[in-house]
């Protein structure tokens, strides 16, 4: 009997459609899978069930009635609880209070019963005692754990909900392969049970170690639900992916011989920190190299660490055959590093002040300059925003004022007044629009035709195809594969992100 299902739910953000008339059943006392490409739609999908995000149209069912969820407690009085791939923990609050957040006991109905509670939290963290790891308590501050021991407090967090409909949007990302078996014994034990499970995960051993059934999401529409024992990995990447032979490099695709390449520019060597590990590559003069993969598989942060934003914890940067290992960022900028996020809220742009401000500070800082002389600044800094068809009134307006494209269009202008040596692209086009993002790429080739080793990381497997020499696989941390030539396809991309780590 279905517990709960979505028909023909459709929802848009603006021109963006996130999903496009999706279906999807779920049983009683099943683990089913969802899988797709990165913003496929399925952490859309998950949001709209458990009353984060409300859809445009569609219907959602709860034991065949029709129901409305207004919102996360609407849901929860429903029955769902959801671990979301962003942790929502209170840094600084404990083990057991986070586990109770949602429903803490309380003594007449208005003090919290704090002895009720670490009661109550010790039942879930007993569940993991075996591979939680050391200093792991009820009365541990979360802010203090290590990565994969906030990820099981969040995770006993949705546990702790007893909700009929459970929802687990990539919980295993950080977790290590006896905590994953431990969850995997748990939610086997709470199917038994008669629960509902949603899983979605990025990583084929766990898909068919835990799934029933697996429903397949491509640009927001449901392309397949199968029983997972009666399919195999190549048939579920080729579901995700379309057409196995999608072309890589389109007509218009860069000349990647370009008069410069062949150098090499800069060598990573083993280098490992937090969230990555032995990674080896090297880049050379007039080359785009891609970063590929699944989201928060290493990408961001071997880029963040290369620039000196990040610690390293082994390994070796060498730019032009030299050490290069810089341990903050402007070590990073004065050897010829630049670095552009697509998180230009909290990387990028400063906010409230003009746009001379915001586009001339990493020429300051290069050239070593005290005083600033606007005349001067203005006409050095130009032709770089001019480069990327920036609209803006003039220089003494306001950041603020401009449209989001053409702020991150500011926030990579700043990097092109002085000439990099190496270009690291941290999904720089998150959040803009098409044609804020054909201009970046134009210029992003256009750069690499001058000799400047350039590292694109993209969330969009498309920009990657289209503009990259070669795309380094990542997964769990680590290179899983290289494309290059003819194998610079969809289907390889996919199957290489999603194959067992």
């Amino acid at each position: 009997m279905a517990k709960l299902q979505l028909h023909d739910v459709s929802k848009a953000y603006g021109a963006t459609v996130a999903l496009r008339q999706c279906n999807l059943e779920i049983e009683n006392g099943e683990v089913h899978v969802l899988i797709g490409s990165n913003g496929s739609g399925k952490s859309t999908l998950c949001k709209i069930v458990a009353g984060s995000v409300v859809p445009d149209s569609g219907d959602v069912l709860l034991d065949n009635k029709p129901v409305s969820i207004s919102g996360p407690q609407a849901a929860s009085r429903l029955g769902v609880g959801i671990f979301y791939q962003e942790l929502s923990l209170a840094a600084h609050r404990t083990v057991a209070e986070n586990i109770c957040l949602s429903d803490l006991p309380r003594k007449a109905g208005v003090l919290v019963d704090r002895q009720a509670m670490v009661d109550k939290a010790a039942r879930y963290t007993k569940l993991f005692a075996e591979v939680a790891g050391e200093n792991f308590s009820t009365d541990a501050t979360v802010e203090n754990l290590r990565a994969d021991q906030r990820q099981l407090v969040e995770i006993m967090k949705v546990l702790a909900t007893e909700a009929d409909i459970l929802i687990f949007d990539e919980p295993t990302s950080a977790l290590d392969r006896a905590q994953v078996e431990r969850f995997f014994e748990i939610l086997r034990g709470l199917k038994a049970a008669g629960r509902s499970i949603v899983f979605i995960s990025h990583r084929m051993d766990e898909i068919f170690a835990i799934g029933d059934r697996v429903t397949v999401i491509r640009d927001g529409v449901t392309v397949d639900t199968t029983d997972i024992a009666a399919t195999e990995p190549g048939a579920l990447v080729r579901m995700m992916v379309g057409e196995p032979d999608d072309t890589a490099e389109p007509p218009d695709a860069p000349d990647s011989a370009a008069p410069t390449a062949g150098e090499t520019v800069l060598t990573i060597k083993d280098l490992s920190g937090a969230g990555f590990s032995n990674v080896d590559f090297a880049v050379a003069r007039g080359e785009i190299l891609g970063f590929g993969g699944l989201h928060g598989q290493g990408q961001s942060a071997v880029l963040r660490a290369i620039f000196g934003a990040a610690p390293v914890t082994a390994g070796q940067i060498l730019l032009g055959g030299e050490p290069a290992l810089a341990t903050n960022p402007r070590q990073a900028i004065r050897r010829g590093f630049a670095y552009v996020s697509g998180d230009r809220g909290h990387d990028g742009i400063i906010h409230g002040r003009p746009i001379l401000e915001n586009v001339s500070p990493i020429h300051y800082l290069r050239n070593h300059l005290i005083l600033a002389r606007p005349a001067v600044l203005r006409k050095k800094t130009r032709p770089a925003l001019e480069a990327l068809h920036t609209k803006f009134a003039g220089f003494s307006h306001s950041v603020s004022s401009l449209s989001g494209g053409n702020q991150q269009k500011v926030v990579i202008a700043r990097w092109l007044v002085d000439r990099p040596k190496v270009l690291l692209l941290d999904d720089p086009t998150k959040g803009i629009d098409l044609s804020a993002k054909a201009d970046l790429f134009s210029l992003i080739r256009k750069l690499a035709s001058e000799g400047i080793g350039i590292v694109l990381y993209s969330s969009e497997d498309i920009e990657l195809l289209n503009n990259a020499d070669r795309i380094l696989v990542f997964n769990g941390g680590s290179i899983s594969r290289e494309l290059s030539g003819a194998n610079r396809t969809r289907f390889n991309l996919y199957h290489a992100a999603y194959e067992a780590a």
